[in-house]
């Protein structure tokens, strides 16, 4: 009986420990769930984001595709938030001397062992990134890129106790630490840095400048581009064609500014384009990446928005996410599974080659070449890719070309010579065109301020023939969005918004949108300064065509829903509810039985 109990206690007790065991596995997988790598927003620095835990999307591989087609001097471009100043970083750690080696451990570079050999931490490297030169005058631009000369100059202090160089030689770098640098100092920079690292060392130098163009196109917005080309044009020729001291230079840039502006007389530059099948995977995440990081994060039911909204950017032959999207997106959902997609690229730009691309559109030619874009067609153009900033904006030609090298058109299939097949790359970007076109919309509201107000008047004259006239006139004449790959509310927004803007005229009526009214929200309820109206509209787009069909749909929705009860309830006598249907640049506008009270 005692052996039995012993018995029946030791298999409790083993079943005890099991249940624990499963207990304490089951909370070490909720604590490793707990304790992912951190995702890299807006970090730029690779020996950071490698130290720290962080989640890094392996393009080592950059390195070798480099070192194996040599160039000495080479230039990417690329849009901006697609991960060129990351790259960078790499760089400089993978060549430098102080460089930790370790950080490329199990990273696709670290399988090179011969070249790994031969390149990893034997370059003094020089990198300097000008994109924080954005000043509103010359002399305040020059300040900032001698103060960044001067930042780059500071790390290697080591040179004035070197005992390779000589006084002369150190009197020539004291000048780079001179807080009174003027420019012929300032253009010889580069060149002199980069003679005194290699006589101390016995090596040549690697040479880095991350977005070259940036301080270009900031003088260009603020009318000192002549001085800075200039500046720039001296800084770059010191140190990449007369500079015997370089083993291998980068540059990474937004535009490809033409050579005969600024990289006159440099035979041995090698660009690199968002065209070129070379390097194609390197910037931006491709499709395979995007899924890997979806599922660590176990967000991958999120997927076919995320390649909606982000994806859809042809360099080469690839097709890639924008990284500063993704990365953004898949920290927002971690936290708020059902959040959704926010244009995170307008936030961080200007988006001017969009507006000024819009502006530029008077001719009908264009406007509809913009409306087949937004509709998800696909254009054929002519591109341009070697453009000084001075000639980007001179016609709506080149303004295609500048659209295409900043991300907002992208390539689809393969091109022929200069001829390209351009496309809006996802409802991102698409929203940015959208955005743009309301505001331009708003923007020359006023400037149609007769017809606008004969449209209101209609409207308040229970005219519904002259409203449908003036109404269909005014959409003749604006771009409008007419996607038929999207859902049939979001098309409705675009008009609903026309409407907006043109009652906006009519600076002392009360203008509502989607207001809570009766059982239901009003597209709009326009109340006139008489005191005694209110119009009400519902807006429906006829995604069939079938205008009449839309109109009485809308008529029916604002008698089904009661909208006009809280009129009545404030003692507005008169009440009109029109239905107003739209289907690309045609509009039926239908006046339901007037209701006075």
């Amino acid at each position: 009986m005692e052996m039995w109990l012993l018995s029946c206690y030791n298999i409790f007790e083993q079943n005890l420990r099991q249940r624990n065991s499963l207990k304490m596995t089951e909370g070490a997988r909720n604590e490793m769930a707990m304790r992912k790598k951190k995702l890299p927003i807006g970090i730029e620095n690779f020996e950071e984001l490698r130290k720290e835990d962080f989640y890094y999307i392996d393009k080592s591989g950059l390195i070798a595709e480099l070192l194996h087609n040599w160039g000495a001097v080479n230039l990417f471009t690329r849009p901006r938030r697609f991960g060129k100043t990351l790259n960078m970083s790499m760089l400089e750690q993978f060549f430098s001397l102080n460089g930790d080696k370790r950080i490329f451990d199990g990273l696709d570079i670290s399988k090179e062992t011969a070249l790994c050999e031969e390149y990893m931490g034997k370059y003094p490297v020089v990198s300097i990134s000008l994109k924080g030169i954005d000043a509103i005058n010359y002399e305040t631009a020059f300040r900032m890129g001698a103060r960044a000369v001067r930042r780059v100059a500071g790390e290697v202090q080591y040179l004035l106790k070197s005992d390779v160089l000589s006084e002369s030689d150190k009197l020539e770098y004291q000048s780079l630490l001179d807080s009174s640098m003027d420019e012929a100092t300032f253009c010889d920079s580069l060149r002199i840095l980069s003679e005194m690292l290699e006589k101390h060392h016995n090596q040549k130098v690697i040479l880095l400048i991350d977005e070259y163009d940036v301080p270009l196109a900031k003088a260009h917005a603020n009318g000192y581009y002549e001085q800075m080309i200039s500046l720039i044009r001296s800084l770059l020729g010191e140190a990449l064609k007369t500079n015997t001291s370089l083993k291998l230079a980068v540059l990474t840039g937004c535009l490809r500014i033409s050579k005969e502006s600024i990289f006159t007389g440099l035979n041995n530059l090698k660009v690199l384009t968002i065209a070129d099948e070379r390097f194609d995977e390197y910037f931006g995440f491709t499709d395979k990446e995007v899924k890997d990081l979806l599922e660590y994060y176990d967000v991958t039911d999120h997927y076919e928005e995320v390649k909606r909204w982000y994806d859809g950017y042809q360099f080469g032959n690839v097709e890639v996410y924008c990284p500063w999207d993704v990365l953004n997106h898949c920290d927002r959902i971690r936290s708020e599974p059902h959040v959704q997609p926010e244009n995170y690229w307008i936030n961080t730009s200007s988006n001017d080659a969009v507006k000024r691309f819009i502006e530029e559109s008077a001719n009908s030619v264009t406007k509809r070449e913009i409306e087949r874009l937004v509709a998800g067609e696909v254009i054929t153009k002519e591109i341009h890719q070697e453009l000084t900033y001075a000639e980007v904006y001179q016609s709506i030609d080149h303004i295609w070309s500048l659209l295409f090298t900043t991300g907002y058109l992208t390539q689809r299939g393969k091109s022929e010579g200069r001829q390209m097949k351009l496309a809006i790359p996802n409802l991102e970007i698409r929203d940015i065109f959208e955005t743009q076109i309301m505001e331009f919309f708003k923007e020359n509201v006023r400037e149609d301020g007769e017809m606008l107000n004969r449209f209101c008047d209609a409207l308040q004259n229970e005219d519904a023939e002259n409203v449908e006239k003036i109404f269909t006139e005014y959409l003749r004449k604006t771009i409008s969005i007419r996607d038929t790959a999207v859902r049939t509310e979001m098309k409705e927004n675009f008009y609903h918004g026309v409407l907006l803007g043109i009652l906006g005229v009519k600076t002392r009526w009360g203008i509502s949108s989607n207001r809570e009214m009766g059982e239901g929200y009003a597209d709009i309820l326009a109340e006139p300064d008489t005191g005694d109206m209110g119009i009400i509209i519902e807006v429906k787009y006829a995604h069939d065509g079938d205008l009449d069909g839309a109109c009485k749909e809308a008529l029916k929705q604002i008698k089904y829903t009661k909208y006009e009860d809280d009129l009545e309830d404030d003692g507005v006598e008169n009440i009109l509810k029109y239905g107003i249907a739209c289907y690309k640049k045609r509009c039926r506008v239908m006046l339901a039985e007037k209701h006075i009270k």
